[in-house]
Formats: C-alpha cells, sequence, structure tokens
C-alpha cells in the first residue's frame, strides 16, 4: 500500500531552448519515487499555468490540451484502482507500465522463502565467510520471524510487498511483549532481519525500505567487572565439589587471558605457542568476529593450563581447558559468587570484562594493546571498557575527597 501519493503536469524544456512550444510531461510520485511519462502534447510557456498544471484561457486550444490532460489523470487514477484490486504493488513504474500498456510482473516474492535461502547460503559458508555462531544466530531470527507471522497475520508465509514501518513497529513489540526480549536484544533481532530486506531493497524487489524512519539504536549497558579484591577472593576460595573448583579455574583462566566462553571451549592445544618474546602465547580466531587474537599468557592463565594438561577430557578432545556447558558454567559461577560473598550477577562473560579493566587497564596497559588482545575489530569497542575505569576513578576520588575536607576553623 502505498504512503504517498502526487501527480504533476509540467513543461519540460529540451535541449533547444529558443523553441516556441514545449512538451508536457506528467510525473507520477509513490511513497516519493518519481517515473515521467510524456503526454506527446506541447504548450507554448507563456499560457501554461504552473500551480494548476494546465493550459491558461478558453480557447479552443486550450480546452482540447487540458480535457486530454484530464483523461489521462483519470487514467492514472483507474491504474492505481487496478493494482490495487489484484494485489499488486501500487508503484510509479507500475502505473507507468499500465498506462504505456505494458505487462506487470506479477511473480510473488515471498519473505520466508528469502529468509530461508539466505541461511542456506550462510551454512555452505561456514568455516570460509561465516561462523556456527552467526548461521545459528540466523536460524534464530529466522524462527522469531516465523512465530511474528503467525500471531500476527495467522500466516507462515507473506509477500514482500506487505513490508511496511507499521510492519516493523509491530515485529519490535512481539519482541518486547510475546519474547520479553529486552531493548537491545530486539534490535540484535531487528539488524538480522533487516539484512533480509536490505537484499530485497538492493535486488530491486522492493522500491521502499520499511525500515526507513524506525530507529535501531541499542542501550548502552554498563559493563559489570570483578575488583581485584573479588577476583582474589574467588581465586583463594577452596571448593570441595571438585566440579566447582573446575569451572571456578576455568573462570578465573578467561579473566587472566580476555578469552569468551565460545572461545575457551574451542581452545585447542596447538593454539599455544612459542611467541616472538620466547614466552607462551595464545593465538587463536575470536569465533564472533573471526578475527585473530594474540595473548601472551600470564602466570595465573599457564598455571591453568597445566593444571589440566594431563585431564582425561583434555586429552581426547585436544583441549586446553574440560569446559563444561555454558549454561552449566554460568549456574555454578552463581553458586561460586554467593560463597565468596560477591553481590554481582556473575556471569562467564564478566571475565573477559575484568581481565579487559581490572587486570589490564587498571594496570596502565594501553588501551590499543588490550584492544588487540581482546580480536575487536575497532578501538571504540575497547572504549567502553575504559568508561568503567571513569567510574572506578570517580568512586576513588570520593573517599580522597572525603578523607582531605577541609574543616572551617572553629
Amino acid at each position: 500500500m502505498e504512503q504517498s501519493f502526487g501527480l504533476l503536469f509540467y513543461l519540460k524544456k529540451g535541449r533547444i531552448r529558443s523553441a516556441k512550444e514545449i512538451h508536457i510531461y506528467l510525473r507520477i510520485t509513490v511513497n516519493g519515487i518519481s517515473t515521467d511519462i510524456s503526454t506527446k502534447r506541447k504548450c507554448e510557456p507563456p499560457k501554461w499555468n504552473v500551480s494548476h498544471g494546465r493550459v491558461d484561457g478558453k480557447t479552443e486550444y486550450a480546452k482540447s490540451i487540458n480535457s486530454y490532460l484530464e483523461a489521462i489523470q483519470g487514467k492514472v487514477h483507474e491504474s492505481k484502482k487496478y493494482l490495487l484490486e489484484n494485489d499488486l504493488p501500487i508503484t510509479a513504474a507500475n502505473i507507468k507500465r499500465i498506462l504505456l500498456n505494458k505487462e506487470i510482473n506479477q511473480e510473488k516474492r515471498m519473505l520466508m522463502e528469502i529468509f530461508k535461502h539466505h541461511n542456506e547460503q550462510i551454512a555452505a559458508l561456514v568455516g570460509k565467510d561465516y561462523s556456527v555462531a552467526t548461521l545459528e544466530r540466523y536460524k534464530t531470527s529466522f524462527r522469531h520471524t516465523q512465530s511474528f507471522l503467525q500471531w500476527k497475520y495467522n500466516v507462515t508465509d507473506i509477500d514482500i510487498q506487505k513490508l511496511d514501518f507499521e510492519f516493523i513497529t509491530e515485529y519490535d513489540f512481539w519482541l518486547k511483549s510475546t519474547r520479553r526480549c529486552d531493548h537491545n536484544s530486539t534490535i540484535k533481532y531487528l539488524s538480522n532481519f533487516r539484512k533480509i530486506v536490505n537484499r530485497c531493497v538492493r535486488n530491486g524487489w522492493l522500491i521502499r525500505d520499511p525500515f526507513l524512519g524506525f530507529k535501531m539504536t541499542k542501550k548502552e549497558v554498563e559493563r559489570i567487572a570483578l575488583t581485584e579484591f573479588e577476583l582474589d577472593t574467588i581465586m583463594k576460595r577452596q571448593f570441595s565439589v571438585e566440579r566447582m573448583s573446575i569451572v571456578r579455574d576455568i573462570f578465573i583462566f578467561s579473566c587472566f587471558s580476555g578469552l569468551s566462553y565460545a572461545d575457551v571451549k574451542k581452545l585447542k592445544r596447538s593454539e599455544i605457542v612459542i611467541g616472538v618474546d620466547g614466552e607462551k602465547w595464545l593465538i587463536c580466531k575470536r569465533q564472533k568476529t573471526n578475527v585473530s587474537a594474540k595473548i601472551p599468557l600470564l602466570p595465573v592463565a599457564l598455571s591453568m593450563i597445566d593444571k589440566y594438561a594431563d585431564h582425561k577430557q583434555c586429552i581426547l578432545q585436544d583441549r586446553v581447558l574440560p569446559v563444561l556447558s555454558n549454561q552449566k558454567m554460568n549456574s555454578y559461577l552463581k553458586e561460586i559468587a554467593d560463597l565468596c560473598g560477591i553481590n554481582k550477577k556473575l556471569t562467564y562473560h564478566i571475565a573477559r570484562h575484568t581481565f579487559a579493566t581490572t587486570v589490564t587497564l587498571s594496570n596502565g596497559v594501553p588501551i590499543e594493546t588490550v584492544s588487540k588482545m581482546l580480536g575487536h575489530r575497532n578501538l571504540r569497542t575497547t572504549q567502553h571498557y575504559a568508561k568503567i575505569l571513569d567510574k572506578k576513578i570517580s568512586d576513588d576520588i570520593k573517599v580522597l575527597r572525603s578523607r582531605y575536607t577541609i574543616h572551617s576553623p572553629e
């Protein structure tokens, strides 16, 4: 359905500026996209009324031209009605094709078919251009889109021509209400969906981008990291359950290496190498971004590697550490936080934040070096961690202010 529609008759000046009569053209505009058609008629510029788009006067000449233009305008509205009744896209190009007696391509392109084909291409390129995590992300987005179509329209697929701003806002509402996604997760799923929409736009299947005017801004999330005291408390804690000790050790390894859960889980022994300085380094590609991470290993991280060198699971799977499922790891970390008296929602990803702030930036490691070790694509991503340090500086200064408060003399 069109959002805006316009008709304009105007004189189109040709290359010969001295011509006495100038061609009259019709401009049709739908949703901001225009197309021009020659009316095959001419008019002298002094006799043309720009405001009304007609010839001035009541002469037979003027009546003849104006009557002809009225007939064309009527045909435009008939063409628009034909498109509407036949469930065809109302576009300036389609109206022009009807006026010129040209055939309209009535082939429907279905959203979920295009989405499915996209995901099949991603699957074929896993390990080359894409990671398994990327494929899973689009599979999840596919399922969400399908569920939304069922909820909103009671269909399993929809013609892409029905995609408009309302569709996007309703999808946004469904993700936040029915799926109970937070704002940033909603934007993440909509970003995945937008890639499918962009493919349709670039292929010329969609005239107008339904995301136009829709805000895709994420809310800034405060990144939580462990303090040096909290980190030391976890490291020194003794656990009676072996599985708790293993989870703690793997978590501590990431606190001193900066690797995410996914990267630790797939970390092979062959990825621990001797670096340029003769010390042991960790060199691997991040699963999320496929960017190389090169990290000189600190003594604490090395001690964890040595501790599990003979672990049966590590030997069988050629892995550095015996990593559990992410769900189990986070479950145990919650217990560890409780036992250590840490009032933070401890998840595995906090280890990466702790490496970036408490272990490196707080100890004077340049942000460019930290960014490289974390495998970030650009420095802006790393700068989010620096903001945590700003807060720490602020908190520390508050203590200092209270210590050096100037008291008025009595």
